[in-house]
């Protein structure tokens, strides 16, 4: 999950003139998607399939870019992910009335879009954005995942503390550079704001055939640089099941740099929940304000 903040020039806020800006929800099952962005080499991406369909379903000869709130990583899922495209003002009007049941029929079934709208003005889906939420959902039943769950929960073949989980994630909550919990991408910080890190205990699905609960992890940040989610569950893992001692998350972001202890987690068991936007007035500016780049406050200076 990627949504870098690196600083990049000046671009117009809003769509060219005789373009309409048009928000998209969507969701999608992970799986078979090798990540949100569009790749070389002839790689499914979910980028590419709703550019596809969109082209198709408009009779259009190219293509129309999309714009994420977050490119999620291979095998990640959502079911609330935001994207935005600027389409001719003339398309719209005659293709946006039926745009969904069209996409809905073009569309495989592990992608799916269900809200199409024209965006405020100064929306930008990935700029504009607040915060980013996910889940990562994790079972520690001796028995492991039920099998109608696998494709989106990960079995820990120990016992986990949420207890002593969540005395973690409390220290690590805030701003810091989490640099140790994150590939670095170069001309991109690795300086975000975690809002929100907690364990809740949440029944098993109901069509579930095992009782009991799963160990759900609820994520959220200003924003996430690469393998953020999944390396800070990993470290949690590690206290939850008695390896590493609370302080142990706390002091790997302490330390800088990434620490062989700590395991990037499978991609399945993590989705994509909400992305959460300022109140319309406000969109231009956070907009504006997100594409600098950020840096942590250094120490005062000497008297």
């Amino acid at each position: 999950m990627v949504n870098d903040c690196a600083e990049r020039p000046p671009v117009k806020d809003g769509p060219a003139d005789g373009y309409v800006r048009i928000r998209l929800d969507l969701a999608y099952h992970g799986a078979d998607f090798s990540g949100w962005a569009r790749q070389k080499g002839g790689r499914r991406t979910v980028q590419e399939e709703i550019e596809t369909a969109l082209r198709v379903v408009t009779r259009s000869s190219g293509l129309f870019p999309l714009t994420v709130a977050g490119r999620t990583d291979a095998g990640v899922h959502a079911r609330g992910q935001v994207a935005h495209v600027d389409l001719p003002a003339e398309l719209w009007a005659q293709h946006g009335a039926k745009l969904l049941r069209r996409l809905a029929g073009r569309l495989p079934g592990d992608v799916r879009i269900y809200r199409a709208a024209e965006a405020p003005a100064g929306f930008d889906a990935r700029f504009s954005a607040i915060w980013r939420r996910y889940a990562y959902r994790v079972a520690d039943h001796p028995g492991g995942v039920d099998p109608l769950l696998r494709g989106h929960v990960l079995w820990h073949d120990r016992p986990l503390d949420l207890e002593k989980m969540n005395a973690a994630a409390r220290l690590l909550l805030g701003e810091h550079d989490f640099a140790a919990y994150c590939k670095k991408r170069e001309g991109a910080t690795t300086i975000r704001t975690l809002l929100e890190l907690r364990w809740d205990r949440v029944p098993v699905d109901a069509y579930a055939a095992q009782e009991g609960s799963l160990a759900v992890a609820t994520v959220r940040a200003d924003a996430f640089c690469h393998n953020m989610v999944r390396a800070l569950v990993g470290a949690m893992l590690l206290v939850g099941d008695g390896h590493r001692p609370v302080e142990f998350p706390g002091e790997v972001l302490a330390g800088g740099v990434r620490n062989s202890a700590v395991n990037v987690i499978r991609p399945y068991g993590l989705t994509l929940e909400e992305v959460g936007y300022p109140p319309d007035d406000q969109l231009a500016e956070r907009n504006r304000a997100a594409r600098r780049m950020r840096t942590l406050p250094g120490p005062p200076a000497a008297g």
